[in-house]
This record gives structure tokens, C-alpha cells and sequence, in this order.
């Protein structure tokens, strides 16, 4: 097995002796509109994972140099995203109390072992195992997480307490608790949430149509959720907020990251195993879907292997820097790449930038009312919510519907870990259900073509001698005997005919199971006098027979191509 350069595992050399000042240029405006966004938006998603303020920070700033050096997208932004927040939340909420020095421990061990598990399936080659995450079951679980989110903020923006994971629970809660909200509360958060959102649709327009210069204008409409945070800060002061019940951010440690060490108890890895596994499936999914998505569009190519490395050293990055899990954030990468980011250094120069705010800026937030960072996330996660895509799901495919429906109903009334577990399982359990009924036609000959098609489609030509079978699917276990049943119908219904061919053009595998059953069909047939053969198979599946004893005594024969078989066995030739 050939070494692998060390370029392969550090793509920073690919690209870094081509670094020019232009690259420079543009990595340096892209950090600063990135920058600007992730401050509000980490400090926001720390709440949302119960972890302090500066833990969103410290989540953002070591894993950005970690990726820059070891990632093969240009632009993916890695962080704390509002997905593997709730994730977190929800894991961490199962084993230790909210606040508590336990609470941020079991985070920090879970990104760890999210590392440990990312480069696994690195070091394995198990990138494959994400697409067991069908697009309807991520689309389903983004979208339920979302609502689930933004319900769960709405707390913060209305001043009360509520507690709970799910929307029956949540409902209950602001429900029961929305006659003690906070007037001064809810008015800061409402403006907040009114703001944040007209100004992600209408500020660079507007500032464009006043003159502005095009980078100006989206820096500055990137800059509305700093406006927010440092106008409520002032309001609070001015008019003495917190003394009338406006619950603010307190006092944010300022400084460097610390070092930080995960538990080693095997206890608390053994509870915290499976969510680190779905975190980084999750995590590696909307990861790699939003590289892949911008490379394309300038033509650079992602390594999905590397990437999983380079996630799982993010992850353990993270965790030494009392961080939480982190991925690659959609929002945050198009930002990026819109920005005009060249290459990975732009997230190197992020991380200086966030650092920077660490150390110095993290005393002015402490007046930052909590319902403006509640506004942040809610403004962030409703874009997340696709109903389009379940309208279109619904008319395309049921069983994706289906399998959409359950993920994100189980989300909603159970949770994200048991919903996105039931997806998963539903989706594998609908493909076995599929594949075990396999498509199959009984076709014929187009006349005047070589050309066989389905006889319930097309005018075509058939022999009452020869039953044209082709099956549309691979054949394994779970449809071995739907294509038994299938030939021995047919043949009890017609006492003519005197030879079957299957048509293979479909099938890329036959497994065990399968081949037994092409044995038991062949040996029935020959009991009937009927002759027995095949076409068109596909050269690994003729590879696959040659290792076997089926072709020993396999009494039929096997055509290059249907036209040959027809030609061939037909009487009327």
C-alpha cells in the first residue's frame, strides 16, 4: 500500500506556497464579516447548549486553526452550530444538572469523544456510514430541531421560566408561564427579533440603494446583530433594566482559552457514546454537504475522508479548549464564501479575531440582556425550517414522506436523539421493504430495434416460447424469493413456454442467499423442461459466479446481450 504524502493529511501545504497578498486581502475581509457574525451568534449558542457565554467562544476559536491546516474545503466555517447545540443540551441534560461544574465537564468529554468517534471513521473509511442519514430525514430533523429551538428561546424573550425538551413540554410551559412575563422583557426581545430580521432581508438593499459600495453595505448588514447587542446593553444601563427584572448575560470571564481535559470516567463515555456517535453524523453531514456545495462552485474538491479527520481534530480541539462539539455551520460558511474567503486562512484569521474579542471585549457583555441573544438564535434556526420540503417529499416519494413524518414527530414529542434514531431506522426499514419487492417486467422486442422493453408500455414483440423476465434491483435475501414467486407464476399460468431468460442489466449484486434461489429456480425449471438462462449480466457479477460452482452446472446459458438470447433460443427463427 502506497504512503500517502503529508500533504494528504495536511492540505495546508496544497495550497499555502501559493499564498499571495490578494489571497491575503480577501481571507482578511472575510474573517472581519465573519468575525462581527460569530461573536453574538457563539455567545447565542452557548445558552442554547446551557453552557456559560464564553464556552461558545472558546468552542470557535482553536477548532478555526485546527481545520484551516487540516481541512480540504476553502470556506466551511467550523464552530458551534444550532443543531449540535440542541444536541448537547439535550446528551449533557441527561447526566449532569444545568449550571453545574459537572455539566460543562460531560460537554467538553462529549466533543472529545465526537472527535475520537470522527477520526474512527476516518482511520476505518466509514464516511459511508452518513448516508444512512437519508436527505428527508436530515431535512425533517433540521426542520423539527428548529422549531424546537425557537419555541425553546421564546422563554428568554418573554422573561419566564420553563422547562423541557419537547413541544408538548414547551408549550405547556409558556403556556402555564406567559402571565408572568416581563413587560421590559419582551419589548427588547420582540425588537430585537424584528430587527434581526429586516435587517437580513432589506439592510443591504437598502444601503445599496442609498449608494453604498457593495462590501460596505454587506459588512454592515452582516454587523446588525452587534447593533442589537450593543443597544440593549445601553438601554439596560440607561434605564436600569436589570432592577426591573431584565435578566441579563452577567459577568463573562475574560482571557485566553484554558486548557482543559476531558473525564475519563468509562461510566460517563458509556452515556454519552451514543449521542457523540449521532452528533457526529449529524455533524459530518451538514459538514460535508455545505463543502461539497461551495467548492462546486469554484470547481475545488472536497476529501469526505479528510474531512472527517479534520473534524474529529476540531472536535478534540475544541474539548482541550473548554469548548463544546463543533461542525461545519451552514449560515457561517456561505457567509464566508460570500465574503470572498480564498482559502482556510480565513478561519485562522477568525480565530484571531474571536481570541481578541475573548480577551478584551467579553467585560462589555455583561449588561447584554439574554432575551437579545434568545432573538439572535430564533432569527438564525427559522431559516432552517424547510416546509417546502416536506410538501414536496410528500408528493414525490410517501415513503420518504413517511420517514420525514416520524423524524420529525419523534423530535417534537420524544426528543432529537430518539428522532432522528427513528428516521434512521424507518428509512433502512422502508429501503429493505422496497428492495424486497423489486420492480420486474416481462419484456419484448421493439420492432425493427435490438431493444427490449416492458410489454405493458411499449408494442412490442414477444415469442409465447420465451418469458423475457428482467428485474430492475440487485438481487439479495430480501427479494431472492419475490423473484421465485415471480418466473414460477408465470409459468403455471403459461404451459407453452419453453424458455425463461432473466435480464440482468439492473443487477450489481447477488448475494448467497440470491444464488441459491437462481440454483433452486434453474433446477425446477429443468424438472419442467424448461430451459434456463441469463443476459446481460454485468461483469463484477460474472466475476462473482466465477468463484462460485453455480457455472458448473448451471444447465443454461449466459448472452452478452437479450437480442442474442431471443435470437438464439426462439422456434420461430
Amino acid at each position: 500500500m502506497p504512503v500517502k504524502p503529508l500533504s494528504a493529511f495536511m492540505p495546508l501545504l496544497n495550497w499555502a506556497p501559493g499564498y499571495s497578498r490578494a489571497d491575503a486581502q480577501s481571507d482578511l475581509v472575510a474573517a472581519l464579516i465573519v468575525t462581527i457574525m460569530l461573536v453574538p451568534q457563539s455567545l447565542a449558542y452557548a445558552m442554547l447548549a446551557g453552557l456559560p457565554p464564553q464556552v461558545g467562544l472558546y468552542a470557535s476559536i482553536l477548532p478555526l486553526v485546527v481545520y484551516a491546516v487540516m481541512g480540504t474545503s476553502r470556506a466551511l466555517a467550523v464552530g458551534p452550530v444550532a443543531v449540535v447545540s440542541l444536541m448537547t443540551a439535550a446528551a449533557v441534560g441527561q447526566v449532569a444538572a444545568p449550571g453545574s461544574a459537572a455539566y460543562l465537564t460531560a460537554a467538553i468529554t462529549l466533543a472529545f469523544l465526537s472527535g475520537l468517534v470522527l477520526l474512527a471513521m476516518s482511520l476505518l473509511r466509514l464516511g459511508f456510514l452518513a448516508n444512512f442519514l437519508s436527505h428527508p430525514v436530515i431535512s425533517g430533523f433540521i426542520t423539527a430541531s428548529g422549531v424546537l429551538i425557537a419555541l425553546s428561546q421564546l422563554k428568554h424573550v418573554l422573561g419566564i421560566t420553563v422547562s423541557g425538551d419537547t413541544l408538548p413540554e414547551l408549550l405547556t410551559g409558556l403556556f402555564t408561564g406567559i402571565g408572568g412575563a416581563n413587560g421590559y422583557t419582551l419589548v427588547i426581545g420582540v425588537a430585537a427579533t424584528v430587527f434581526l430580521f429586516w435587517s437580513r432581508t432589506r439592510a443591504k438593499p437598502l444601503l445599496l440603494a442609498r449608494g453604498m459600495p457593495p462590501r460596505p453595505a454587506d459588512l454592515l448588514a452582516k454587523a446588525a446583530p452587534v447593533a442589537a447587542i450593543v443597544l440593549s446593553i445601553l438601554a439596560v444601563v440607561q434605564f436600569g433594566l436589570v432592577e426591573r427584572g431584565v435578566k441579563i448575560v452577567g459577568d463573562i470571564p475574560a482571557g485566553l482559552p484554558p486548557f482543559a481535559l476531558p473525564s475519563f470516567d468509562l461510566g460517563l463515555w458509556r452515556e454519552l457514546l451514543l449521542p457523540a456517535v449521532l452528533i457526529s453524523l449529524v455533524g459530518f453531514v451538514e459538514s460535508i454537504s455545505v463543502a461539497q456545495t461551495l467548492a462546486a462552485k469554484r470547481r475545488q474538491r472536497i476529501v469526505p475522508n479528510q474531512e472527517l479527520s479534520a473534524l474529529g481534530a476540531s472536535n478534540i480541539a475544541a474539548a482541550l479548549s473548554g469548548g463544546y462539539p463543533v461542525t461545519g455551520g451552514f449560515a457561517r460558511s456561505v457567509v464566508n464564501f460570500d465574503a470572498g474567503a480564498a482559502t482556510p486562512l480565513a478561519g485562522a484569521f477568525t480565530a484571531v479575531g474571536l481570541l481578541l474579542a475573548t480577551v478584551f471585549l467579553t467585560p462589555l457583555f455583561r449588561f447584554l440582556p439574554q432575551a437579545v441573544l434568545a432573538a439572535t438564535i430564533i432569527v438564525a434556526v427559522l431559516s432552517l425550517v424547510d416546509l417546502a420540503a416536506i410538501k414536496r417529499t410528500y408528493a414525490y416519494s410517501k415513503a420518504d414522506f413517511a420517514a420525514m413524518a416520524v423524524t420529525i414527530l419523534t423530535v417534537l414529542g420524544v426528543g432529537v436523539e430518539a428522532g432522528i434514531t427513528a428516521g434512521v431506522t424507518l428509512s433502512l426499514v422502508l429501503f429493505l421493504w422496497r428492495t424486497s419487492r423489486p420492480h420486474m417486467a416481462i419484456v419484448g422486442q421493439v420492432p425493427g430495434t435490438e431493444h427490449f422493453r416492458n410489454i405493458d408500455r411499449h408494442e412490442v414483440i414477444t415469442d409465447p416460447a420465451i418469458l423475457s423476465i428482467r428485474v430492475d434491483e440487485s438481487l439479495y435475501f430480501a427479494n431472492a424469493r419475490a423473484l421465485e414467486d415471480a418466473i414460477y407464476d408465470r409459468i403455471a399460468d403459461h404451459p407453452e413456454l419453453r424458455n425463461v431468460i432473466l435480464m440482468c442489466p439492473a443487477v450489481n449484486a447477488i448475494d448467497a442467499s440470491a444464488l441459491e434461489s437462481l440454483e433452486a429456480i434453474a433446477h425446477r425449471l429443468a424438472s419442467a423442461g424448461i430451459g434456463f438462462h441469463l443476459s446481460e449480466v454485468k461483469g463484477p457479477v460474472m466475476d462473482a459466479l466465477k468463484t462460485s460452482d453455480f457455472l458448473d452446472h448451471f444447465k443454461g446459458r449466459i448472452f452478452l446481450s437479450q437480442f442474442e438470447a431471443v435470437r438464439t433460443l426462439s422456434t420461430t427463427a
